[in-house]
Parts: structure tokens; sequence; C-alpha cells
């Protein structure tokens, strides 16, 4: 609800600082004192438009920031959430600063956020009806939502959410199946020759490093040739490397006792040497060998690399992913032979959703339909005591074409009203008048008290026009909606006043050429003053202020 507002340098209000409680707060005052600025004020904090003439005349801005202290699982904070605001816990501070030249700037926990997503956030915390504008109900968009909550059906509703999401699905999957298909068969004679192509030249991984390998060696052939030939020349000359390192060794060991070991590892050396002159003479044979001076080979070995590599070009791709591209234009061979099955397959799972979701969506159809009737019984029994005796009050249900069906069903709902007998019935906006609206309005509200998300109301002169036992009702009506929610009223009528759980009396003060509004919570004998004062006008009576207790112990 809303706990606290701070309203600097708007109109006529200087400097102003209101607390609020829960139950129902009303505001009374004489006309002109400055009620409606209370109201644009809040509706600036709450992202409503805003006009420079707002701003308090010499001053260079005027801000307003409003507090409330809703659920952790309240709408608000989970909007908030999705856009990084940080309002996980503790109060929600809507705050709004308006400069002279008509700029604003919009915060929410003092964190600037744009005034698009604070009239977003307000509107989950309060709801404003009045004489010329209202928010929640009268938005028909909201309609079916709020018959849904009345019906209890918020679980069917996200049971049908969820079906019509895997419907929306399986339709997806098979359109995406019919467009591969169709562009599989346009582009299948292309896909068989390249099919045909690649598997003709069987690439193989890895392929071109062995490839560029060996024709490397092969064109570079006879300088390797020669330099391992003089190799073996330089092994073997002057008599063999080996057989010189064994004969030293021999000498060595005829007298290896007499040096005292010292001649040892001289002689593990050169037997070593020649071990490893030995291999290294082998190695050099067996590589001269391998070396192929063949041009025909050559030939052969850059005839099937240029041809891996021109594919590759053509195809766009690396010569390491033929293989791979291969694989896949077989498997795309495969799925178009067998296409036909599958889009059958989806075809029916598609069928199946539809099926699935449109059996939920009737029944919700039908809860709807039943609940509506519900619902305007109740509201029509509102209606008498609230001076709307001839109106009446219809909860239309009507189904809409396939192209409109959606997550929510196949229902559009809107509350409609025809305020004389014999008229047809239309949106409650366009039909009601201003005085009709705020108490079809507050009809509604009682109604629909226990289902309301929004923690706050406030009704403008929702007893224009009205008196006596008319006023009384409302009174008593307001009274019984503020049980469950917090309710604040702008009222002339003593009768709603005298229901009041909090009292504020908004008054303007003259000093010298200055005007200035300002607003006080009234003790409980300054209340009854107030009261009476509504009642007889400008003097106060004893018989004024016995009436305003009359009126304030019958709350």
């Amino acid at each position: 609800m809303l706990t606290a507002l701070a309203i600097r340098d708007v109109v006529l209000i200087e400097r102003l600082d209101l607390s609020f409680d829960g139950g129902l707060s009303v505001f009374t005052g004489e006309t002109g004192a400055g009620k409606s600025i209370l109201l644009d004020s809040l509706g600036l904090a709450l992202g409503a438009r805003a006009e420079s003439g707002l701003v308090r005349l010499g001053s260079a801005q005027a801000s307003v920031t409003a507090e409330f202290d809703p659920p952790a699982a309240h709408p608000a904070r989970a909007l908030l959430a999705e856009q990084d605001v940080d309002a996980k816990d503790g109060p929600l501070l809507l705050r709004r600063v308006l400069t002279a030249d008509g700029r604003s700037r919009a915060y929410v926990n003092d964190q600037p956020v744009s005034v698009g997503l604070l009239r977003k956030v307000g509107d989950e915390l309060v709801e404003i009806h009045g004489q010329f504008e209202s928010h929640g109900l009268l938005d028909s968009s909201t309609h079916l939502g709020v018959l849904d909550s009345f019906a209890a059906q918020a679980e069917a509703g996200s049971a049908l959410a969820a079906a019509w999401t895997t419907w929306r699905d399986a339709a997806k999957a098979r359109q995406q199946a019919e467009a591969d298909l169709a562009r599989a068969k346009a582009e299948e004679e292309h896909l068989r020759q390249v099919h045909e192509d690649l598997s003709s030249l069987a690439p193989k991984p890895g392929e071109e490093a062995e490839l560029a390998a060996a024709r490397a060696v092969m064109m570079h052939g006879e300088k390797l040739l020669e330099a391992m030939n003089a190799a073996q020349s330089a092994l073997i000359q002057k008599g063999e490397v080996e057989a010189s390192l064994r004969s030293a060794a021999r000498h060595l060991e005829r007298v290896a006792e007499k040096a005292e070991g010292k001649l040892d590892p001289v002689i593990a050396a050169l037997d070593r040497a020649a071990q490893e002159a030995a291999e290294a003479t082998n190695l050099l044979e067996r590589a001269s060998a391998g070396i192929d001076l063949d041009p025909r080979h050559l030939e052969k070995v850059e005839e099937r690399l240029f041809a891996l590599r021109a594919a590759a070009r053509k195809h766009q791709v690396a010569v390491d992913e033929l293989p791979l591209l291969l694989d896949r234009l077989g498997r795309q061979l495969a799925a178009l032979e067998g296409g036909g099955d599958g889009l059958a397959r989806l075809a029916r799972a598609e069928q199946a959703a539809r099926t699935q979701y449109l059996e939920q969506a009737r029944a919700l159809s039908k809860a709807r339909l039943a609940a509506a009737a519900q619902l305007d019984r109740a509201v029509a029994a509102e209606l008498p005591p609230l001076k709307l005796d001839k109106a009446r009050f219809q909860t239309r249900v009507a189904q809409v074409d396939e192209a409109q069906w959606g997550p929510s069903g196949l229902d559009q709902v809107s509350f409609e009203v025809a305020t004389n007998p014999g008229s047809a019935p239309g949106p409650l906006g366009k039909i009601a008048s201003g005085g009709e609206l705020s108490r079809f309005m507050l009809a509604l509200k009682v109604v629909l008290a226990r289902i309301s998300s929004t923690p706050s109301i406030v009704f403008d002169e929702v007893d224009s026009g009205i008196g006596g036992a008319v006023a009384a009702a409302v009174g008593d009506r307001l009274g019984r909606l503020a049980e469950s929610l917090q309710i604040l009223v702008v009222t002339h009528s003593p009768q709603v006043a005298a229901r009041g759980d909090h009292h504020y009396r908004v008054a303007k003060a003259v000093s010298g050429d200055k005007t200035t509004t300002g607003v006080d919570r009234l003790s409980p004998e300054a209340r009854r003053e107030e009261v009476a004062r509504m009642l007889s006008g400008e003097t106060i009576t004893d018989h004024a202020r016995a009436a305003a207790d009359a009126l304030m112990g019958a709350g």
C-alpha cells in the first residue's frame, strides 16, 4: 500500500509530507482548496503525463516521491526485476522530477528508469478512478484476466497457455520441415550430383597433409638422394667408421686392466659410437631406398592433392571437411527419400496438440461464461443502493476468429454497461458519466476485492451528484472495500467522510501575495468539526455536531 507521499513545489504546494495507513482515508476541503493538486502529484509519481504548469511559480523544478510497501511476490517487484532494478524487498520509492521547461526524470529506489516503466509499476500499485481519468478496469485488455481470477481459473489459464505453446511449437516444426523438404526437393538434382562427385573423390581425413608431405619429398628427391649418398661415402671413406671404432676399442681392451679403470669409459664410449654409426648407416640406406624419383608418381600425388583442394574451394570448406560434407549430403538425401513419413509424423503431432489446446480452451470458455453470469449478478446487487438501479452491467464473452486465438484462449472479454432502460450496453468508459463511472468502479471493486492485486485504490469524488442514503451507501461500500484494500477517497459527502478510518483536510492559506495549499491529518475531535462543517456549511452548529456524531457513530 501507499505509506508516504512527499511533494515539493507542485502548483500551490510548497512542501508537503504525508503518511498513510491501511483502511479508508478520506480527503475533504472546500472547493478550490487544492484536492486535485494532491491527485495530480500522486499521478506524477505514478508516471502520468507531466506538464510544466505543475511546477510552482518561481521554482526551478517540482518533485514527488511516493513510498509503497508491496509484498515480496507483488507483480510490481517482478516487473522491476525484469528491468534489472533492485527491488527484491523493502519499500519501493517512486520519484518523479519535473523541471520548469517541461522535462522530467523518473526514479525507482533512486535508480533512473524510463517514465514508461514508472507508469507500468504505478499501474500495478495504484488504481485511480476519477471524473476524467481511470486506470485498471477501464482498460478492456485487463477484463479477461479479471474474469479468470474471479472464476478462480488461474491454474486452467496457465495450463492453456502451455498447451498453446506446445501447439505453436508443433506447428513451427511442421512448417519448418515442409520448407526444408521443399527446398531439398528443389535442390535434389544438385545435391545428388555433388554427392556423386564427392563419393567418386572419396576424401579421407588428414589426406591433404599426407599428400603435401609426399609431394614435397618427391619434388626434392634428387637433392635429398645426393646428400644421402655423400653421407654414405663419408661413413665408409678411409675404411668403415664402425670397423675403425671397434678396432680402437679392442686395442684399449688389451691394456685396460693395467690402467686401473681409467680406460673403461673410453671403451664404453667407443662401443656406443660404433653401434650408433651402424644404426645411422642402416637408416640412411633405408631412407635412400625410399626416395621415389619416378615423375609419374609425383604427377599422381599432385593430381590427387589438387583435386581435393579444388573440391574444397568449390564447396567453400576446408579440405579436411570434405568427408564431413559428404556424410551430411548423404543424410540429407536419405531424409529427402523418407521426408514424407517424417512430415506426416509432424503433422499428426501438430493436430494432436491443436486438439488438446481446443479441448482446454473450450472448457475454459464454458467456465468463463458461468463466471460472467455470476459476476453480473453480484455487480447488479450493488447498483441499486448506489443510485444506479436503472443501469445494467454485463460481462461480454465473445469467441474470436481463429487468427486471434492465443495463449489466453478463444475469448474476448469486456465489461459493458447500459445506464438507461432499453439502451444497448457499451464500454464502461464511453457510456457512463464521470460520477456514474466512479460508482460503477466502486461496485465492481467491492465484488472483485478478494482477487485484486492492486493494493491501493483512489476514488476522486465517487459521490458526485448524490447525497443522503445513496451517499451513505457509497460510504458503506468504501468501508467494506477498505477491509481488504487501502482506499483513498476525495469527497464532498459528509456520509462518506464519516466512514473514514483516517481523515485529511485540504485547505488553502494566503499570506500576503503568496497562496499555498496544505493538508492536515485530523484528530478525532477535528474530524467531528470537519464533518459538521460539511453538513452545515460555514457556520457550524451544535445540531450539525450532533449529526456528525450520529454519522460517525453509525460508521
